[in-house]
């Protein structure tokens, strides 16, 4: 009888799929996590990798109580910088100003430039304040 021919044999053979997937999830989340602390020593990041290798479970276990809550504080600190970067680009790429008083005052010193008109300066300014409401 083939492990494909009974129900709980393929029910088995998909909860030992998950929970190994599951771990592999779990080692890669430590492994990048111990790259991205800058605080902890770099022997101390090679011993944590011994053991990962050689008492993987137990070692994977002792580390998410150990040091779960710095993990979670680094990849949200992580994650609101690459959102921070993401904005900034999408501002710069769009010539969004930061607000519009940097809208008016760019006008002004165009206008006070003599690159555009009083006219074209009133125009400017009521669009940056049409932007802010």
């Amino acid at each position: 009888m083939s492990l494909w021919d009974s129900f709980w044999g393929i029910f088995w053979w998909t909860i030992w799929f998950f929970a190994f997937v599951a771990y592999l999830w779990v080692v890669f989340a430590i492994i990048s996590d111990l790259f991205r602390d800058h605080e902890l020593n770099g022997w101390w990041k090679a011993l944590w990798i011994v053991f990962l290798i050689f008492l993987p479970f137990l070692t994977a276990l002792v580390y998410l109580i150990a040091r779960g809550r710095g993990m979670a504080e680094r990849s949200m600190r992580d994650a609101e910088s690459a959102r921070r970067q993401t904005d900034a680009y999408i501002r710069e790429t769009a010539g969004v100003s930061a607000s519009p008083s940097d809208e008016i005052a760019k006008a002004r010193a165009l206008a006070d430039a003599g690159t555009i008109t009083e006219q074209e300066y009133q125009l400017l300014k009521a669009k940056a304040l049409a932007h802010q409401a």
